[in-house]
C-alpha cells in the first residue's frame, strides 16, 4: 500500500469514528426535550414540516421523506422559498421542526415569528442551546457535536450526521407509537420490492380452477402424465369419485413411481400419488407461499377454499413473474 492510501484510509477512519462519537454523544444527553417533541408531533392534527438551509436543508428534506414513508405525514419546505410565499404550505396545526446548527439561520428566524404568530408549534435541532433558534422553538432537540469530522472543522459533517440521526429517531419513535406495522409500511412503497411482498396475496398470482389440470383417482398414470404434460404446472390434482381433492402427482411422484415400479402401464395415479398434498388459501400472502414451498422444498402449491376445495394452484414461475421472490 503507497503512503498516499494509508494516509486516505487513515483519515476515512477518523471521519468515521468521529461521526459514530458524534451520535453516541447524541443519545447519552436525550432527556425529557426528545419525550415533548414526540408528544408535540402526535398531538398535532396537521403535518410536520421540516425545513433547513444548506446542507441542514438537505438532511430536512430526507427527514421529512423518512416519516411520510413511516406514519407521520411531513414534508419538506426550504425556508428561503418559505420567506418568498411557500409559508402559505404551513398552518396553524403543524409541527415545524427547523434545522440549523448554528441556529442563527436568517432565513429561519424570518420565519419563526410567522409560524409563532399563526399558531403553529416549533421544534429546534441545533447546535447551540443558546441559540436565537433555540430560545424561541417550543422544543430545543440539542445535536451538538464535538468537532466537524471535515480537518479543517467547517464543513457539515459530524453536525449533520447528528441532525439525520436525531431525525431518524424521532421518526421511529413515532412508527412506534402509531402503531405502525409493516403492511402499512407496504402501502407507503407500493412500488419496491416490500410492497409487492406485502401487498400481493395468493389470489393475485394463482392460476384459476379452470385452468388447473385435474384427474380422477382411478385414472391410469399414462393418462395421468398426459395431463400434467398438457396443464404446464408440473403436476396434477387428484379427486376422488366425490370430487374431492386426495392428492397431487406430480414430475418427481412419477420419477419415485418409475424407480420402485418399473413398468406403470397398469397403474393408477392413485397407487403413485403425494396423498394429502401441501395447500394453501387464496387469501394469504404470496410470500407465506414462497416461503412454504421452499420449507417443504416443494415447487408446486394448490389452492383451497375454507372447505377444502379446489380453486386454483400456483408454482414457483408464477411468484417469479409476480417478483414475489
Amino acid at each position: 500500500m503507497t503512503q498516499d492510501s494509508s494516509r486516505a484510509i487513515a483519515m476515512a477512519k477518523r471521519v468515521l469514528s468521529i461521526e459514530a462519537e458524534a451520535v453516541t454523544a447524541l443519545a447519552e444527553r436525550l432527556d425529557s426535550e426528545f419525550r415533548r417533541a414526540v408528544d408535540l408531533i402526535l398531538a398535532s392534527h396537521g403535518r410536520v414540516i421540516v425545513s433547513g438551509i444548506g446542507k441542514s436543508g438537505h438532511i430536512a428534506r430526507k427527514i421529512a421523506a423518512t416519516m411520510a414513508s413511516t406514519g407521520t405525514p411531513a414534508y419538506f419546505v426550504h425556508a428561503a422559498e418559505a420567506v418568498h410565499g411557500d409559508m402559505g404550505m404551513i398552518t396553524h396545526e403543524d409541527v415545524v421542526i427547523a434545522i440549523s446548527n448554528s441556529g442563527e439561520n436568517d432565513e429561519l428566524l424570518t420565519i419563526v415569528p410567522l409560524i409563532k404568530r399563526q399558531g403553529g408549534r416549533l421544534i429546534a435541532i441545533t447546535g447551540n442551546a443558546q441559540s436565537s433558534l433555540a430560545q424561541e422553538a417550543d422544543v430545543h432537540l440539542d445535536a451538538r457535536v464535538r468537532e466537524e469530522a471535515c480537518p479543517l472543522n467547517l464543513a457539515p459533517t459530524a453536525s449533520t450526521t447528528a441532525a439525520l440521526a436525531l431525525g431518524d429517531a424521532l421518526a421511529v419513535v413515532l412508527l412506534d407509537a402509531r402503531g405502525f406495522g409493516s403492511e402499512d409500511f407496504a402501502r407507503s412503497h407500493p412500488g419496491g420490492a416490500l410492497g409487492r411482498k406485502l401487498l400481493t396475496h395468493v389470489a393475485d398470482v394463482m392460476r384459476g380452477s379452470d385452468q388447473v389440470p385435474c384427474v380422477a383417482e382411478q385414472t391410469p398414470v399414462i393418462d395421468a402424465l398426459l395431463t400434467v404434460s398438457h396443464g404446464g404446472l408440473g403436476m396434477t390434482a387428484v379427486r376422488n369419485a366425490a370430487g374431492e381433492l386426495t392428492g397431487i402427482f406430480t414430475d418427481g411422484d412419477l420419477r419415485r413411481a418409475m424407480e420402485k415400479r418399473g413398468d406403470l402401464r397398469s397403474v393408477s395415479v392413485a397407487e403413485v400419488m403425494t396423498p394429502g398434498p401441501r395447500t394453501i388459501e387464496p387469501q394469504r400472502l404470496a410470500v407465506e407461499a414462497v416461503e412454504m414451498m421452499e420449507r417443504h422444498r416443494i415447487t408446486q402449491l394448490l389452492v383451497v377454499d375454507s372447505a377444502g376445495g379446489l380453486v386454483g394452484a400456483l408454482n414457483m414461475h408464477d411468484l417469479f413473474r409476480a417478483k414475489v421472490v
